[in-house]
């Protein structure tokens, strides 16, 4: 793994810790609702907001991301999207109110919704085609880890220090990083300038809207505002569909989808990204609910996940040039399916079973996800690089959004029939659907979709 991290550009790395350190913010702030709820005494519907908002800013900034790449030279892109998120760290860190933490996760929000899609731009238009399943597979390392490892971090610093060093510590650390590097930064995309495009940026808000419909849909249900968020959000992205086809600098440049190994690589992407998330949800559950355990060991029990996916998810990036993309989705959407089955045959039986559950859950993920996006890129050329990783980017967060509503809704739905125990185990069962969705859809590529 570190032999693989080496072999990288310093600007490779640097753009990789700073993505890792931002990443994490995303699945902290679960372990800390509790605490939050008691501190400003808020309700669990209102808790959320950290998470919902933070993903709908997400959500609305990166299909702007290949715009800021051909506009602004990285640079003072990176940095005005760092100070973004150090402005939001520092507002949240020291509100003395729930509305100015909630102000702060959104600024968060749109820093990631910027970065994600920016980095791994840029990184793959430096790679070539041969390495970038292997510099693709440790950017999956990143992204998967900080994902799987954020709950053990929060967990271990609540269980001494207060919420606000949770903070603090995205805020330093990435201060530093940024400071210290500055000199490793280059200007490697080519610039082509056009002008903003404010009506196709307005009806972005429809990526938004979306988004907020799905995460709302568990507190408010089927309701009358409900339907007319989501038919406006779906109305505003018809247009931006319509206008980004007439215009000759789109936002995003949809032709991407013509091109053979694009679409199949996009949806897999989703999927395996659904399994990742779902086990971040699922497995404190059980920790906690079923076994009783304090949020610091619900934590310190998805260390061994987070380390197999780090493991796998270089050597899955490097069996993509030997094997092809298809036969690593058949390892591991099956890998997905064992972790399901086993969560809904013996989740209650011992924490152990949740245990290597989430390992399969999240190493089945190292080998379809970031494989999935270099094949789907590996389609594109050099020039609609940006626009693919942005649309790949933002369908990721509205499918991963997704899978977290209905799994929110089936664990209520169940635990009004039966004790929380078997609710998740009922959970894990119906979940199955995803990974075998995803070997279906597998079945439709060509042996070497990288190629």
């Amino acid at each position: 793994m570190f032999k693989n991290i080496r072999q990288l550009t310093p600007f490779s790395l640097m753009l990789l810790t700073i993505s890792f350190i931002m990443s994490i913010s995303q699945s902290t702030m679960t372990t800390a609702y509790p605490i939050l709820m008691q501190s400003f005494n808020v309700g669990a519907t209102t808790v959320q907001w950290l998470t919902t908002g933070f993903m709908v800013a997400m959500t609305l900034v990166m299909p702007l991301s290949p715009w800021l790449l051909d506009n602004i030279n990285l640079r003072p892109l990176l940095n005005s999207i760092v100070a973004v998120f150090l402005v939001g760290t520092a507002i949240a860190m020291l509100s003395t109110n729930f509305l100015g933490i909630i102000i702060g996760r959104l600024l968060e929000g749109m820093a990631v919704g910027a970065l994600f899609p920016t980095f791994q731009s840029v990184i793959m238009e430096n790679t070539t085609k041969e390495q970038r399943g292997l510099t693709m597979g440790v950017v999956g390392l990143v992204m998967g880890s900080a994902l799987a490892v954020g709950p053990i971090i929060s967990g271990v610093v609540l269980q001494w220090v207060s919420w606000r060093a949770l903070f603090a510590l995205f805020f330093f650390a990435l201060l530093i990083v940024v400071i210290a590097f500055q000199h490793v930064i280059k200007n490697t995309h080519p610039m082509q300038q056009s002008n903003f495009d404010w009506l196709s940026a307005t009806t972005l808000i429809g990526f938004g809207g979306i988004l907020y419909a799905i995460a709302s849909l568990p507190s408010t249900g089927f309701n009358l505002n409900w339907w007319l968020i989501l038919i406006v959000s779906i109305l505003l992205l018809i247009v931006f569909v319509v206008r980004q086809q007439k215009q000759s600098h789109p936002f995003l440049n949809l032709t991407v989808f013509n091109y053979q190994g694009f679409l199949p690589g996009l949806l897999l992407t989703g999927i395996s990204y659904s399994g990742l998330i779902i086990a971040t949800v699922l497995m404190p559950l059980f920790y906690q609910r079923v076994f009783y355990l304090s949020p610091l060991w619900s934590g310190l029990l998805m260390v061994p996940a987070a380390i197999f996916l780090s493991q796998l998810n270089p050597r899955a990036g490097r069996l993509l040039n030997q094997i092809g993309l298809k036969k690593l989705v058949y390892i591991g959407m099956s890998m997905m399916i064992i972790g399901y089955a086993l969560l809904a045959v013996a989740g209650t039986t011992s924490w152990f079973y949740g245990l290597v559950a989430a390992m399969l859950l999240e190493g089945g993920n190292a080998f379809v996800m970031m494989p999935s996006v270099t094949a789907a890129n590996n389609a594109l050329p050099k020039n609609l690089v940006s626009h693919g990783t942005a649309l790949i980017t933002t369908m990721r967060q509205v499918i991963g959004a997704s899978s977290v509503v209905v799994a929110t809704i089936l664990i209520t739905y169940f635990n009004e029939h039966v004790s929380i125990g078997h609710s998740l185990v009922q959970t894990s069962g119906w979940f199955i659907i995803v990974p075998v969705v995803g070997l279906l859809l597998a079945t439709r590529l060509k042996n070497h979709s990288q190629d």
